[in-house]
């Protein structure tokens, strides 16, 4: 059997940049330990499977460890494939997943990703929290699969070192560090040791969490936010209440086959 992949950097306008994703066209569903074992080959934060579905398509996402409920930044590259590859006629797709309906739509060069919103509240300290971070955060928040902690500067983000296997004591699923931005609305780093990421370039489904808050803290409804890790990413964010618009670039990295012989 011979599997079409391609291999897209989201969240960018340049190649080596933003968050890589594997992508893979099915006609039909492979069996879940061969999609989980193909990730895992990848070796990438996230790959990305789709069928399609009537009108619509499916999308499934998967770690090298395991499957996951949401993926921002494979999603738009995803979408990058269908427009420029499956269907470049059209200009808006939406996908059966896990979390729901999720839209993207495409203007010019930029992707829009249409996702539930996922209000943080605040929840109580950690354990080990002081074993992970020398300074307190102003505020503790508990974002569904995200923990979600605020810092007061930009420069403690950017130059903030983990200890990944202290991370994996913080929390079982993913960590975001946030603090306001100097040229931007707000920056993050997001980490994920126990899924097999220790740190996501950039994270798209971190920011259905990311964007009401910091919308709600800084008055504003459209918001310009920057992930600081080492490849770097950008994205546009407007909050709409129940959903989040995300909106960012995408580039081709690769195109290939997969064969799989058994």
């Amino acid at each position: 059997m011979m599997l079409p992949i391609y291999q897209v950097d989201a969240f960018t306008n340049k190649l080596f940049g933003g968050n890589p994703a594997a992508v893979v066209p099915l006609d039909k569903w492979l069996d879940d330990e061969t999609m989980q074992t193909i990730a895992a080959e990848d070796n990438l934060a996230e790959t990305a499977f789709f069928i399609k579905e009537n009108r619509n398509y499916h999308i499934r996402w998967m770690t090298p460890l395991k499957e996951v409920n949401l993926c921002g930044h494979a999603t738009l590259a995803a979408a990058f494939v269908i427009f420029n590859f499956v269907e470049k006629e059209i200009n808006k797709i939406n996908f059966n997943s896990r979390s729901g309906i999720l839209s993207v739509e495409k203007s010019g060069e930029f992707l829009t990703l249409d996702f539930p919103s996922n209000i943080p509240e605040s929840t109580e300290r950690p354990s080990h929290l002081s074993d992970c971070f020398e300074v307190e955060p102003v505020e503790i928040l508990n974002g569904g699969e995200y923990l979600v902690l605020v810092f007061e500067s930009e420069e403690f983000i950017k130059n903030y070192k983990p200890n990944f296997n202290l991370l994996k004591l913080l929390h079982p699923v993913h960590m975001i560090i946030t603090a306001p931005g100097s040229n931007v609305d707000f920056v993050s780093r997001m980490f994920a040791p126990n899924l097999g990421i220790n740190e996501d370039p950039v994270t798209g489904s971190a920011h259905t969490v990311l964007t009401p808050y910091w919308s709600k803290r800084l008055g504003k409804q459209k918001l310009i936010a920057h992930q600081l890790s080492e490849r770097g990413g950008e994205l546009i964010c407007e909050n709409l209440g129940q959903r989040v618009r995300i909106s960012g670039k995408a580039v081709l990295y690769l195109t290939g086959n997969i064969f799989l012989y058994f």
